[in-house]
């Protein structure tokens, strides 16, 4: 049975880019916008249905997961891709660490687009609207838990300029404690800040577990065919906004037969729109952890904190230069002491992660099942030059120089299995900021899928707000970058 449906704007995707773009529009304007979001909706963040585990920010979250994974891998077990299935996207499940990058990122994409909005001074309105949005704040020195404290005490002694600023675009080398997405202990997502505002509006409609199945142009008007509840939902709309994330927007599109024509009819999919970059230019920050036993003193102290304060497991970060960095810096390191419950359960690790990485892999479906993961291949740690590894490699030296410090080296034991004995390829993981699989561009490169302004080429009426946008991944965790792609795209269709 096929239901027809119709609205001004369908959003696919409530993730961090879909949840501001639904909630933008249904509150800025009178157009009618339809939501549809794979995974389930808990409503409002008042409303006592959402899972303990989503809205707990000291710990990553395992669940309402998609599945996605790099598949066999020689020498190594397969790599886990974890994203969300549920409102709010991975701003739902993540570590609601915020740091944005640097000026020089979103210049970046300003040259790269040859459009001006995303120049860093164009795009400091909409990061502080979002930081606002987002509840964004930094912990204060009593919330800092002993572990943290003693990371901050042994990056001091390192000569390390502590940081205050990692969420300000002018920010440089320095360690220091987090800023957070984290109310009260409770994970801020971008449902919370985005789509409550808008709920109730007659102009907003939320089709939850329901996943996008392809989308179909039929001149000016575009349909979308969506899967739910065992029927076929078809729904048209002037504008679509493809918001699935760097593995699920551009396999919407290549079911939809829009990409690289070979590939597709490999798939089984008949080309209909000849744009090779979909799928293309898939990149990730390649990450390595140090992983050290852990003391009983410190399962002791953190015990003793848990009982009295709210102790996440990640609270400080560090942004540091290697010696093949173009800007400002270009690593990440960050303490870990995982709870019990954590997807990083049982380890204390010192996670180093290369942020200017030039290593690019792909992504393809291979069929037109929507519930069938694409093949996904990151390529980490594949550039011809090494230079990936090279960042990593000094990384996890000042790793260990920080783990060897006086205030660590009471709390933590010796340096355990897989990074003492194993080289980085054979351990590696990443960063959980997969992005590019639609790439904005000029009109003039080949491999470009989207304007500046989100619009798909060859398909005017259907944009993308998400990860996969970015042509170049920022120097940055991606959560608050995405919900800035959220907020730049809305204001273009607002106009």
């Amino acid at each position: 049975m096929t239901t027809r449906l119709a609205c001004d704007v369908l959003v696919v995707g409530g993730g961090s880019g879909g949840s501001v773009v639904a909630g933008r529009l249904a509150a800025e304007s009178d157009a009618r916008v339809t939501l549809v979001e794979a995974g389930p909706d808990y409503g409002a963040r008042t409303s006592g249905l959402w899972p303990a585990d989503l809205l707990d920010g000291g710990a990553l979250v395992t669940s309402h997961e998609w599945g996605y994974d790099s598949g066999p891998i020689a020498g190594r077990e397969p790599i886990a891709f974890q994203r969300a299935r549920v409102i709010g996207g991975c701003s739902s499940h993540n570590g609601c660490v915020v740091a944005v990058g640097c000026p020089e990122d979103y210049d970046r994409w300003a040259a790269l687009t040859g459009d001006a909005r995303w120049s860093a001074v164009s795009v400091r309105p909409a990061l502080a609207r979002a930081l606002e949005r987002m509840r964004v704040r930094t912990y204060a020195e009593s919330e800092v838990g002993p572990f943290h404290r003693a990371c901050l005490d042994a990056a001091a002694s390192l000569g390390v300029v502590r940081a205050d600023d990692l969420d300000d675009l002018d920010g440089g080398i320095g360690f220091g404690i987090e800023p957070v997405n984290i109310e009260e202990g409770v994970r801020f997502n971008a449902s919370f800040a985005y789509v409550d505002p808008a709920r109730g509006r007659d102009n907003l409609t939320i089709l939850d577990r329901a996943i996008c199945d392809r989308v179909i142009v039929k001149g000016r008007r575009v349909e979308v065919t969506v899967l739910r509840g065992g029927e076929e939902l078809r729904i048209a709309a002037g504008t679509v906004v493809l918001a699935a994330g760097a593995y699920g927007t551009p396999a919407i599109l290549q079911r939809s037969g829009v990409g690289d024509p070979a590939l597709l009819h490999g798939a089984g999919i008949e080309p209909l729109v000849d744009l090779p970059g979909v799928g293309r230019n898939l990149h990730d920050h390649p990450l390595a952890e140090v992983e050290f036993a852990s003391s009983e003193q410190l399962k002791r102290l953190l015990a003793e904190s848990a009982a009295i304060r709210f102790t996440p497991e990640e609270q400080t970060l560090g942004k540091l230069r290697s010696s093949r960095a173009s800007g400002p810096y270009d690593l990440h390191v960050f303490p870990v002491a995982a709870h019990e419950h954590s997807l990083l359960a049982g380890r204390v690790a010192l996670a180093v992660s290369a942020m200017e990485p030039l290593s690019r892999g792909s992504l393809h479906v291979t069929g037109v099942d929507p519930e069938d993961v694409p093949r996904i291949d990151h390529g980490y740690l594949s550039d011809p030059g090494g230079a990936d590894l090279a960042v990593i490699d000094e990384g996890i030296a000042w790793a260990r120089e920080l783990a060897a410090a006086e205030s660590l080296r009471e709390l933590i034991g010796p340096e355990i299995t897989p990074s003492l004995d194993r080289p980085v390829s054979e351990y590696h993981a990443h960063y959980f900021h997969p992005v590019g699989t639609c790439a904005m561009g000029v009109e003039s490169d080949p491999f470009a899928v989207c304007d500046g302004a989100g619009h798909v080429r060859g398909l005017e009426s259907v944009l993308v707000a998400d990860c996969s946008l970015m042509p170049v991944i920022p120097r940055a965790n991606t959560n608050l970058p995405a919900v800035l792609v959220g907020e730049l795209i809305t204001d273009a269709i607002l106009g």
